[in-house]
């Protein structure tokens, strides 16, 4: 993963919320994206509870993500 890329849409400053990663100009952590997908929920609904979070800002962190895990596995060419 790219860390220029990765700091496009997260964030972490000891400043806010203890440094846990953020979404970039939010308070809403990254992981709350992922316990909404592993509930069942979907990415509307999670952007419905968190408005200060864009769909741009989902996407890009899913992707940043998928392409981690296919390099993992070598899949990605």
């Amino acid at each position: 993963m790219n860390k220029q890329s990765v700091n496009q849409f997260i964030e972490s400053d000891t400043e806010k919320l203890s440094g846990t990663p953020v979404f970039r100009g939010t308070r809403v952590p990254v992981k709350n994206l992922f316990d909404y997908l592993e509930a069942g929920d979907s990415v509307e609904v999670f952007l419905d509870d968190f408005p200060t979070v864009l769909r741009e800002q989902v996407i890009g962190v899913l992707q940043l993500y998928k392409v981690k895990l296919l390099e993992e596995y070598e899949v990605v060419a």
